[in-house]
């Protein structure tokens, strides 16, 4: 990246692409995630740069913003420790390449564009020409712009680290370069020769697995599968795969060999050799792998393949509506009868599959779920039959070996169960009781009994009080360990008895009489007692209206109501009644609010049949002090807080009589004394 100081037409022409909006990358090796592998004993050409990238690609010192633009990314191991030195020849001398190199090892690649920490050396400069990294450089970090050197020194690279080279050529030419590895102590070419690690059968495919002791390109493996050959059995190898080839296209460890037919059990052998492609295996750096009678051959088995087999079913709920076979190994999805004809379900019962499936992941299965025409409502012992479906065959395994026929496996229902319950109830005075019962049927061996919202019991038949009469709630939930029920009743303990009454009057004033109404209530009242206070008694449901002796003071009288039910129970409703002196409404000559107890409130007397009254005070500047419309707020000769002086002092009384609709008036002079 270039930053230096020309004329301003100059600057704005060099600077421009940075100011470009980030282009994604899509050609293999133009990311961190798919660079090329390299090696160090081959010069690698790469003939045109598709324009693209943009990412910040952090530094250390440098204090300009680099960016990948027009990248290609190469990765490489070291083998042995020492410095790196490389040399990058731009196809056109007259344009700037830049580059990067990172440490990535145990790293996320994309950590490349965000952490400085994996920084190991760079050349940025703004020269055109040929560039990298050699004795001739001074510092393992070149910074931007013109007069900057072309080489930077060549850093140390530690064996087994995994590293990243980036390089971006801005100028936007497209141009091509070439990338050689040269003059450094280091060694990033893989020593080790190209053999087979291992290899297994693959039953499934048929096919051969085979594990390399190193990576491979992928464009050197034939895709029929000439490089490898197979002794030990008359079937032929028709094609090879490389793993992940398909993913970043360049190395491979791992390859499929797909064969003619599957092998018989046995001994066998595969070794590598040159395949119509003209050659062996190359490795990063086109290094074929050995072949020939010198080369040692690789030994695998084959086992005997046994069938899967119906190993157990799993648990069924409640009125199964299917059931689960389990299988001791994986079977093929492909040999399942969707129609569930490879099975059959005996036992206490008809029951009839209509249809089976396996819960699939990449074509196998080891549970087989068959579906019931109908649910199975009685408990029972029944058994499941493997059987040859109408497709031809019973379960095939991963090897395509045959479950047998008539093997079976057992299974248990049990029977649904139902909540409903009976009760008896016992009614009382006091409290009621119920004595709730539940059959236990069909297996039932737990209980919960619930009343308005909360449990009181878990036995079979429980026993429950209420002291609270009216409407109650009673469910109950049972299980047989499978099934469960619930059941809900709502019940009415209507045998409260509550005596009450009301009175027409609670003051009365001499001559007058007070009604009482019966509002009693319960099932099966029977009789009533009524006591006045006044000495008379009776039975009636609703007496006569009562009236009481005129005294010289007033007096209480406590009124009793006894009712009673056909089951003998009693309950008893009072109210007080208080009989006056005087109803004679009038306002005191004279009070002495000294606190003793006696005339301290000036107020009117005897208002109990006084309605709409209004009563108002005035001191003897005719200024309003005190008022009110409750006769019995009274005045204690203050206003707000502070005692009034001894004096006379005139009143207002209006109000309403209320037996005869009269308004009264009335007015007059009060003496306060102390």
């Amino acid at each position: 990246m270039k930053y230096f100081l020309l004329p301003l037409l100059l600057v704005l022409f060099v600077t421009k692409p940075l100011c470009a909006q980030t282009v994604l990358c899509t050609t293999n090796g133009q990311t961190p995630e798919t660079a090329f592998p390299v090696c160090g004993t081959k010069t690698f050409t790469q003939a045109s740069v598709p324009i693209c990238g943009g990412r910040t690609v952090p530094g250390i010192n440098c204090p300009d913003v680099y960016t990948d633009k027009n990248p290609f990314w190469y990765k490489f191991t070291c083998f042995t420790t020492g410095t790196l030195g490389f040399t990058i020849t731009p196809h056109t001398l007259q344009e700037d390449y830049d580059w990067q190199l990172f440490d990535v090892t145990n790293r996320n690649l994309r950590e490349v564009f965000t952490n400085k920490q994996l920084f190991v050396a760079s050349g940025w400069s703004g020269e055109y020409g040929i560039t990298g990294a050699s004795s001739a450089g001074a510092a393992h970090e070149v910074c931007g712009g013109f007069g900057q050197p072309l080489w930077s020194s060549m850093p140390v690279i530690q064996r087994g680290h995994e590293y990243l080279l980036l390089i971006s050529h801005f100028s936007d030419s497209q141009s091509g370069y070439d990338l050689a590895f040269n003059g450094g102590t280091a060694s990033i070419t893989d020593p080790g020769i190209t053999k087979i690690d291992h290899a297994g059968y693959h039953c499934g495919v048929p096919g051969i697995g085979v594990k390399l002791n190193k990576k491979v390109r992928c464009n050197s493996l034939a895709a029929n599968g000439s490089d490898f050959a197979l002794t030990g059995a008359g079937v032929t190898i028709t094609g090879a795969t490389g793993v992940n080839c398909d993913v970043n296209g360049f190395d491979m460890d791992s390859i499929i060999l797909t064969l003619s037919g599957p092998l018989p059990p046995g001994n066998y052998s595969i070794s590598l050799k040159n395949g119509t492609d003209g050659n062996s295996l190359l490795d990063y750096c086109s290094n074929p792998a050995p072949t020939g009678p010198n080369v040692p051959v690789t030994p695998f088995m084959v086992d005997v393949q046994m069938p899967s087999y119906l190993d157990h079913i799993e648990p069924v709920s409640c009125k199964p509506q299917q059931v689960k076979v389990v299988l001791s190994d994986p079977v093929r999805c492909s040999s399942i009868a969707a129609n569930g004809s490879d099975f059959t379900i005996s036992g206490s019962n008809a029951v009839n599959i209509q249809s089976a499936a396996g819960i699939c992941q990449n074509g196998l299965t080891d549970t087989v779920i068959l579906q019931l025409a109908s649910p199975i409502y009685r408990g029972g012992a029944y058994q499941v039959t493997l059987k040859t479906g109408s497709d031809g065959n019973t379960l095939l395994s991963e090897c395509w070996k045959p479950t047998p026929a008539g093997t079976s496996l057992p299974f248990n229902t049990s029977d649904t169960v139902n909540a409903d319950f009976t009760y008896t109830m016992r009614l009382h005075c006091e409290y009621d009781t119920l004595a709730l019962t539940h059959n236990g049927a069909n297996g039932v061996n737990k209980w919960v009994w619930n009343s308005d919202g909360n449990t009181f019991s878990n036995a079979q038949n429980p026993i429950k009080s209420y002291d609270v009469f009216g409407p109650h709630t009673i469910q109950l939930t049972v299980s047989n360990d499978v099934c469960s029920d619930s059941s809900t009743q709502n019940i009415l303990l209507d045998n409260e008895l509550h005596a009450d009454f009301t009175a027409s009057a609670d003051i009365l004033c001499p001559q007058d009489a007070t009604t009482f109404t019966n509002k009693s209530s319960g099932k099966n009242i029977i009789g009533y007692r009524w006591l006045f206070g006044n000495g008379i008694v009776t039975t009636a449901t609703n007496p006569l209206p009562q009236s009481y002796p005129q005294l010289k003071e007033d007096r209480d009288y406590n009124v009793m109501l006894i009712a009673q039910s056909s089951m003998n129970c009693f309950d008893t409703a009072y109210h007080l009644i208080k009989a006056v002196a005087s109803c004679y409404i009038d306002v005191p000559t004279g009070f002495t609010p000294n606190g003793d107890g006696t005339n301290d409130y000036l107020y009117p007397l005897n208002g109990y049949k006084a309605i709409n009254l209004k009563f108002s005070i005035f001191n003897r500047l005719g200024q309003l002090i005190f008022e009110t419309n409750d006769w019995r707020h009274k005045w204690d000769g203050t206003v707000s807080g502070r005692p009034q002086p001894i004096g006379t002092y005139v009143w207002m009384l209006s109000y309403t009589n209320k037996d005869t609709g009269e308004k009264v008036f009335k007015k007059g002079v009060t003496v306060l004394l102390r």
